[in-house]
């Protein structure tokens, strides 16, 4: 049996039907204990009924006609089906009740008393189908003619024949009703399965139908978001791949063009080339690793370290660089990876030498004493300013603003890696204009220690 909801719909079946002889067996118990103790009070008071009748009824040496008629007349005072024998097994007399009743299945019971003679009776009980002829207007005795079928049910089953019925029935039911149930739990389940085959075989645009509030629903969503950020992250593969393939080939083109023209060249030229080759050997460097280092952060899950970063000296250290002036009132105090910091302002720096003139301008705020503020760094430039449409966009890898790349080179790596940094330190990252002409990048950093990835 390999579908799931089959199995699941086999156990509901098993263990209800389990159910169903378990209440079986245990109902049957306790009605034959009950009845057990009802036969055994009945036998007592029929003892103490006859214990009456034998001081009521006339003796054995009256004459029988005169003990039958006690006996028709008892029979109807007491409503139950009397007869009676001499000491001899002879019967003297029997009500009209006690005669019907003899058709039935179930016999008298007799009680023996002191003079010899046996007084019979039936133990009350409502009437069974075919016990005999209801009883005319005024034969009392006919309310104890025996116990009554199951109702609804044909005459003739035998004892405990409706429980059963009636358990049966409770099991149709709730099998019947579990099965649907199970199936739409178990298609569900088989929607999600195919959804992640579909996902394997390289569908990474598929998503499952997310539908309810339960478990399943939970694992859907899940899988959901997962496939998205796999898909995300592959597109970004792809893109950095694509991406710097192309950017490898400038410098890879000039170089070969340089060799090329360096065993012919005038001495005076042969050194601008060798400057050229390691100018182009630098930047294909710097490609790489930082090519190397936004993979590293897509693909690293692991949380960076917490140790405590002056932002101060190290920015300090940085702007210097780039003759950057720096505004710092006081200790400027992270947790995070100081590698991973130092090369997201120094990106910053540089971009902002490369794009945005002379003044640059670094800007340092401590936390403040309340828990949620974050520590922020501002560079600042005075250069032609980003657009407002393209300050989400640059921080895309290899996105450069047009017109960039023939003013001042570059691949298109540094902010994206900035943002990546600063978002593996649990902060963010923001591109805005500076009061009069230029544009500024202001980055927040928590206090705390760093959200793992």
């Amino acid at each position: 049996m390999k579908s799931l909801y089959l199995r699941i719909y086999a156990t509901v079946v098993v263990v209800l039907l389990l159910f169903a002889f378990a209440s079986g067996w245990v109902v049957r118990r306790h009605l034959d204990d009950e009845r057990v103790r009802v036969e055994s009070i009945a036998s007592e008071r029929m003892g103490a009924f006859a214990e009456l009748l034998e001081q009521s009824l006339p003796g054995a040496d009256q004459p029988a006609a005169v003990q039958a008629a006690a006996i028709d007349d008892w029979s109807q005072r007491l409503r139950m089906p009397l007869a009676l024998d001499d000491a001899n097994g002879v019967r003297i007399g029997a009500s009209a009740s006690f005669l019907r009743r003899q058709e039935g299945a179930r016999p008298p019971f007799a009680l023996a008393l002191e003079d010899g003679r046996t007084l019979w009776t039936y133990r009350p009980g409502r009437r069974r189908a075919g016990a005999g002829p209801p009883g005319r207007p005024g034969e009392r005795g006919d309310r104890f003619a025996g116990p009554a079928p199951w109702p609804l049910l044909p005459p003739g089953l035998p004892r405990g024949t409706g429980l059963i019925v009636v358990l049966l029935a409770l099991f149709v039911a709730v099998a019947a009703g579990a099965y649907p149930v199970v199936r739409r739990l178990t298609r569900r389940l088989e929607a999600l399965k195919h959804g992640v085959e579909q996902f394997g075989e390289g569908h990474l645009g598929h998503r499952v139908t997310v539908s309810g509030g339960d478990e399943i629903a939970a694992v859907a969503t899940s899988f959901n978001v997962a496939a998205a950020r796999v898909e995300a992250l592959v597109q970004s593969h792809r893109s950095l791949l694509a991406n710097a393939s192309h950017e490898l080939r400038s410098p890879l083109a000039r170089m070969k063009l340089a060799v090329s023209m360096l065993d012919d060249a005038p001495p005076e030229q042969r050194e601008r080339l060798k400057r050229e080759i390691g100018t182009n050997v630098a930047e294909l460097d710097g490609l790489v690793e930082e090519v190397l280092l936004a993979s590293r952060l897509d693909a690293s899950a692991e949380p960076l370290p917490g140790e405590a970063v002056d932002l101060v000296p190290l920015v300090a250290e940085e702007a210097s660089r780039v003759d950057a002036e720096i505004d710092a009132a006081g200790p400027v105090v992270v947790r995070g990876d100081e590698r991973l910091l130092r090369r997201a302002i120094r990106n910053l720096l540089e971009n902002a030498r490369r794009y945005g003139g002379g003044e640059v301008v670094v800007t340092l705020q401590p936390a403040s004493t309340t828990p949620a503020a974050p520590a922020r760094v501002r560079v600042c430039d005075r250069g032609p300013g980003v657009p407002v449409d393209l300050r989400e966009r640059i921080f895309e890898p290899f996105y450069r603003l047009p017109g960039h790349t023939e003013q001042a080179g570059g691949v298109g790596l540094g902010l994206s890696l900035v943002r990546q940094i600063v978002g593996r330190h649990g902060g963010r990252v923001r591109c805005e204009a500076r009061e009069g002409g230029g544009t500024c990048f202001s980055i927040e950093l928590p206090a705390g220690a760093p959200r793992p990835a």
